[in-house]
């Protein structure tokens, strides 16, 4: 590896306030105006049923005007952050008009009604992601990531049409609702056609394996852009399947492939996550993973908790891209810490499973969900298994004495439970209305299968079995490596390209 001795070049950060050109400022305002205009609409649709509708065109209902919320908010916060982010940058009018489409285009989907408006903007919503994904065009890095995106993003919106167009022959239908009202007699080829079209157009929207490689080489675009895709655009593949839930639960075995596609991108979300050496493929992995569980909830027949989901891990993942910058320095070197043996040990895994336990009996409690021998179940139980993952992280690395540790624990997680079960029941509330937000399957042996598999391989990667294969790492190394054309490989490359 040869040395460098390249001067260092970071100066002060640029002052957001002076010389700021007009768009940034006045698009900014605008996303805030749109956030406000969009909690009044859900006030008023909370207070007095509020439901305008273009017939045949857009309509107004309960995931529409929830996804209006989420959707300006995060605008609104990468319009603001960026404001500083992108402060002097050459690209910065056009980052803002990009960001500013995309919220509006966005906003324009989850209203739209007909199947070519839905259709079309699926297109441009994925067209202007690319964009921002390579908004630095100066950087072919950039420009090759911009393009190995529009090629995923073209090929779901391809595949969507297909479904629009088969959903549209056999109900006749030209409308979502439409569709909606005649699922009861879909069945045949054309239904095998636009519901595999569907849930393909998803997977790939979310970033699922196999086809998570246009995240893992977004790394090109500005972070409040990499914000606004793993907060908002990637949870576009679970909007999806609840809009068009009456043409995926048809079938039984369609909904358990879809459990199992979801099961599959956790388990490998987290494992390409262990091999990443940096915070922002990190995040992105997380991502793969996060959104098939998301998936996974869908086929389920809970497409409330799908949503709730998204939501929570918009906020989330919005959170930590935004101060990623800062992650590098809060996770310095401090020394090692031995790991607990013997009785602390024990102590830990048993407080590490009550609280599990404990969870997914709130959450059981609170919602009725696992109550009854169907689905639910399963949702329940990746419930208690969430609370446990969370908690053993907890216990493992908090610097306490261990009875503060024991009893903070449980004080923590179980509340942050509750409030995600009365979430989820707001969630569910608003979503009243819709043709299917709930729809739990009866439980197979199958169902049985996935979920042991799916816990197996969680506990395998939890005690370290899979680090002992060096055929597995070299595999996890491979799929989890961004494509090569979107790697930097020289600082110089960078900053001749014009980023900041």
């Amino acid at each position: 590896m040869s040395e460098s001795n390249s001067k260092t070049t970071v100066g002060a950060l640029p002052d957001a306030t002076a010389e700021t050109p007009f768009a940034p400022v006045a698009l900014t305002w605008l996303a805030w105006s749109l956030f406000a205009a969009s909690l009044a609409v859900l006030v008023a649709r909370v207070r007095f049923g509020f439901a305008p509708a273009v017939p045949g065109a857009f309509a107004v209902d309960g995931l529409t005007v929830l996804m209006w919320v989420v959707v300006a908010f995060f605008g609104g916060v990468v319009h603001s952050y960026s404001r500083r982010y992108m402060a002097g940058s050459a690209h910065e009018t056009r980052f803002f008009l990009a960001v500013f489409a995309f919220e509006v285009t966005v906003m324009a989907l989850v209203a739209a009604d007909h199947l070519a408006a839905f259709g079309l903007l699926w297109l441009a919503m994925g067209l202007v992601m690319a964009r921002l994904i390579g908004v630095v065009d100066g950087w072919r890095q950039a420009r090759a990531a911009a393009s190995l995106a529009r090629r995923y993003f073209v090929a779901s919106s391809a595949l969507l049409g297909v479904a629009l167009t088969a959903l549209w022959r056999a109900t006749g239908a030209t409308t979502v609702s439409g569709v909606a009202a005649a699922a009861d007699g879909l069945g045949g080829p054309l239904w095998v056609v636009a519901a595999g079209a569907l849930v393909l157009a998803a997977m790939i929207q979310s970033a699922l394996l196999p086809f998570h490689g246009w995240l893992l080489s977004s790394m090109t675009a500005p972070t409040p852009a990499s914000a606004l895709m793993h907060a908002g655009f990637v949870n576009a593949g679970g909007v999806l399947l609840l809009r068009f839930a009456p043409v995926v639960t048809v079938d039984a075995g369609l909904m358990l492939a879809i459990v199992a596609v979801g099961a599959t991108s956790a388990l490998l979300g987290k494992l390409l996550k262990s091999v990443r050496p940096d915070v922002k493929s990190k995040l992105a992995c997380s991502t793969v993973g996060q959104m098939g569980f998301m998936i996974m909830q869908a086929g389920l027949g809970f497409f409330g908790a799908a949503v709730t989901h998204l939501i929570l891990h918009g906020f989330y993942k919005a959170y930590h891209f935004l101060g990623a910058g800062g992650a590098v320095e809060r996770t310095a070197p401090s020394g090692q810490t031995a790991p607990r043996t013997g009785v602390s040990g024990v102590a830990d895994g048993a407080v590490t499973l009550l609280t599990g336990l404990a969870g997914g009996a709130v959450f059981a409690l609170l919602t009725g969900k696992g109550t009854s021998v169907d689905s639910g179940l399963l949702l329940a139980l990746f419930v208690a298994f969430t609370t446990l993952h969370a908690a053993r992280g907890a216990v493992r690395h908090a610097s306490l004495p261990p009875a503060v540790r024991y009893g903070a624990v449980p004080l923590v997680f179980l509340p942050a439970i509750t409030v995600y079960a009365l979430v989820y029941r707001g969630v569910s509330a608003l979503l009243t209305g819709l043709p299917v937000v709930s729809a739990p399957t009866e439980l197979t042996a199958l169902h049985g299968l996935v979920a042991a598999a799916f816990l197996a391989a969680y506990v395998a990667i939890e005690t370290g079995v899979h680090e002992r294969s060096r055929r597995l790492y070299v595999a996890l190394l491979n799929w989890g490596h961004p494509s090569s054309g979107t790697v930097l490989t020289n600082a110089e490359e960078y900053d001749n390209g014009g980023v900041q």
